[in-house]
């Protein structure tokens, strides 16, 4: 009994505060009649209207779609569906979820896509933590409906289309969730907030950039930025790999010599680098003295490996976009990069066909980077890429960026995303408290990996956001299924560790558990 007792408690003063907001607004004589959720149905909002508007009790499963399994809601809200329209080309459907009155927080979350969009699947996970947690929670399927977020070929003649998916439909989500919340409380949301990683971390930086209005705080995940330079890396690569094959074999033969020669730079040896720069790595170090062997890689496999560690350059050897750092071999790069249907090939022809030359017909045979970097650049950079540093407006008024990326991500260089970050730091005056950057060690892309990745992205926004003070660490964990773990459900976790905010990193006090991350300290990279 003596366990109920506070609960008792905490009950007894609820009920007193909520009677004497009772008789407060009953003195008033202005009480507002708050509407019913389904009374939303038919709201004209942001170039559209809402379709529909029921409420959702905590236990309903979410489709998801894709052949995707389903997840239960996890909180009670009302669930909007929207159609926004803002040309006649257009078909943007969005959702926005309202939490009860009583549970929320005055606060509204964006969740960013990813791939060419598609569907609701991506922003629902993170709508559905997020309106758990008290939040409003918007997002959208980018403007066009398909099963796999590898096609593009909706693109295909439809420039407004393109447009709703490099920035709009993002936009008139954020103006519509704002209206929507308005109607429903009385008020619209005192915070705003947008998490997005892949494509949604490219969304992400979309709206800092276009729309610096429409959120408060924003966080970019794995950025793929600038959409144009990525894609053409991505045919580079494919075409590197098509040359001279890569097997999946032989990815862990790198990875293994990458770790012999570097995982103790950091002080602590884990299968993870804390800092995979430091790591002066060549693949020659495995090539076999003759002929082909399981146990290392030919010549013609170590200048593919090299290769895709430097990244695509011109000609003349400049540089065109940045490479994979050595670590995530094994990781990833046979789903991304090397595999016979990697990812990376699939989302480049796919844009090129689509987006650049308008002819699905198009193949990446004949693809030279130098001539088909300009022209895509002149045909859909503008709509498309995000890699504009100047963050002024955004900055003015009060915004802050965060910027995430896994080392062992083999699906967008990290290298990208620091350069990003020191472009955006040096031309963004007084940067230090509207910017921060948090590489992951041992992180895959935006989640899983050998290292600890999941961390909680929206508290931090937020307390950065209401205090004024920058974070400066933040502690990752690994569990048993980080997957299970991310989503809310039940995980065991291993280890934590902290991740510093760039340029520094991790290092080991020299005593205490290596899995702790409070044996750790923020220092220098050397």
């Amino acid at each position: 009994m003596a366990a109920i007792a506070p609960w008792a408690r905490a009950h007894a003063l609820m009920r007193s505060a909520a009677l004497g907001v009772l008789a407060a607004t009953c003195a008033a004589g202005a009480a507002r009649a708050a509407p019913s959720c389904e009374s939303l149905a038919g709201m004209k909002v942001a170039d559209g209207v809402v379709e529909s508007a029921r409420p959702t009790v905590a236990s309903e499963v979410i489709t998801l779609g894709g052949g995707m399994p389903g997840l239960p809601a996890g909180a009670a809200f009302c669930r909007v569906k929207l159609r926004l329209k803002p040309t006649p080309a257009s078909d943007i459907q969005a959702e926005v979820w309202l939490p009860a009155t009583a549970s929320w927080n005055g606060k509204l979350l964006g969740a960013g896509n990813g791939g060419y969009g598609g569907s609701m699947a991506g922003p629902i996970i993170a709508m559905r933590g997020a309106v758990a947690k008290g939040y409003v929670a918007a997002g959208t399927d980018m403007g066009h409906t398909v099963i796999s977020d590898i096609d593009a070929s909706w693109a295909l003649s439809q420039p407004e289309k393109v447009k709703d998916f490099g920035y709009r439909a993002n936009h008139l989500t954020a103006v519509a969730a704002k209206a929507l919340s308005a109607a429903y409380y009385g008020s619209g949301p005192k915070l705003s907030y947008f998490h997005g990683c892949s494509d949604g971390g490219r969304e992400a930086l979309a709206e800092a950039q276009r729309f610096p209005d429409d959120y408060d705080a924003i966080a970019a995940g794995a950025p793929a930025n600038p959409w144009t330079r990525l894609m053409s890396a991505f045919v580079w690569n494919s075409r590197v790999v098509a040359a001279a094959p890569l097997p999946a074999s032989k990815l862990a033969i790198l990875t293994q010599a990458v770790m012999s020669q570097c995982d103790k730079l950091d002080g602590v040896q884990d299968g993870v680098l804390e800092n995979p720069k430091a790591c002066r790595f060549d693949p020659g170090a495995v090539q076999c003295k003759a002929g082909d062997r399981a146990d290392c890689l030919t010549p013609a496999e170590v200048a593919t490996a090299r290769k895709i560690y430097a990244g695509p350059t011109t000609r003349a050897g400049k540089s065109i976009y940045p490479g994979f750092p050595p670590s995530g071999e094994a990781v990833g790069w046979d789903g991304w990069i090397t595999g016979p249907k990697a990812s990376q090939g699939r989302f480049g022809t796919e844009f090129y066909r689509y987006m650049v030359f308008g002819d699905p017909r198009w193949d990446a045979a004949g693809f030279d980077i130098e001539r088909d970097l300009k022209i895509a650049q002149s045909r859909q950079g503008k709509a498309l890429d995000t890699d504009n540093p100047d963050l002024s407006a955004f900055k003015a008024r009060g915004g802050k960026l965060m910027l995430y990326q896994g080392w062992a991500d083999a699906a967008i260089p990290p290298q990208s995303t620091i350069d990003y970050y020191t472009s955006a730091k040096s031309r963004t005056a007084a940067s230090q408290d509207a910017l921060r950057l948090f590489m992951v060690p041992g992180m895959a892309h935006c989640l899983l990996g050998p290292g600890p990745n999941v961390f909680d992205v929206l508290s931090t926004l937020d307390s950065w956001r209401t205090t004024g003070t920058p974070p400066e660490r933040i502690v990752a964990t690994k569990y048993d299924n980080d997957l299970f773990a991310y989503l809310g459900l039940p995980a065991k976790p291993l280890r934590t560790r902290p991740l510093c905010a760039y340029p520094k990193i991790a290092r080991w006090n020299g005593s205490g558990s290596t899995d702790e991350a409070a044996n750790f300290a923020c220092a220098s990279a050397k």
